[in-house]
């Protein structure tokens, strides 16, 4: 009887923890986070990316990238990012990756017919005369990703998908893991990374 008595109340502690770590990440996006990215994570401007139902792995890991950790430069540079997270600890990260994650995605669509069977090629079967693999190698066929390094692009914003890859070309962006994007946009040409992104952003 006292050891069933001392579980339901490990567990009602357990269930209290999780609501105010809940309602500290609302809190939390509240203040910092929804003027870009919306309360639910669904971004109305494609500059921002929609957050929403993203690997909570992969936003805790932007976070942390976009933070200087023990006074080092962070790793993924952005004025507006840099400075909202300097204002996290890291286990409000935790807490704001967790609660974007649990948030319902309302994706975008594919909006260009006339790449949709290049955009196709390229993320089943990449561009094999230029060693560019497909990208549903890593982040699956229907672009939900895997976790924990890379990220959900289904529905995601083309126009957002394709400054990344961009960035990853011109080393504006440098935060991948042993620089895997960097290596494979440096092989793509701009057709070809609008033509993928759009295709992804009508994935499900």
């Amino acid at each position: 009887m006292i050891k069933r008595s001392l579980l339901i109340s490990l567990l009602l502690v357990a269930g209290s923890l999780q609501a105010q770590t809940a309602d500290n990440a609302k809190q939390i996006v509240e203040t910092v986070c929804a003027a870009c990215h919306g309360i639910d994570g669904n971004s109305a401007l494609p500059e921002n990316p929609k957050l929403a139902g993203q690997i909570p792995e992969y936003l805790y890991k932007q976070m942390r990238d976009y933070a200087s950790i023990d006074g080092a430069p962070p790793a993924r540079e952005n004025a507006i990012m840099n400075a909202m997270i300097a204002s996290l600890d890291d286990a409000g990260m935790r807490a704001v990756a967790e609660y974007f994650a649990s948030q319902e995605l309302k994706p975008e669509a594919a909006k260009s017919l006339e790449t949709i069977e290049l955009g196709q090629s390229i993320w089943r079967g990449g561009i094999a005369a230029k060693g560019v693999p497909a990208c549903a190698a890593c982040h699956g066929p229907a672009g939900a990703g895997m976790p924990a390094e890379y990220p959900r692009i289904s529905g995601q914003f083309a126009d957002y998908t394709f400054q990344q890859l961009k960035g990853f070309r011109d080393g504006i962006r440098a935060n991948d893991p042993n620089e895997m994007m960097r290596m494979i946009a440096l092989k793509m040409t701009d057709a070809e990374m609008k033509a993928v992104s759009d295709y992804a952003a009508g994935l499900r």
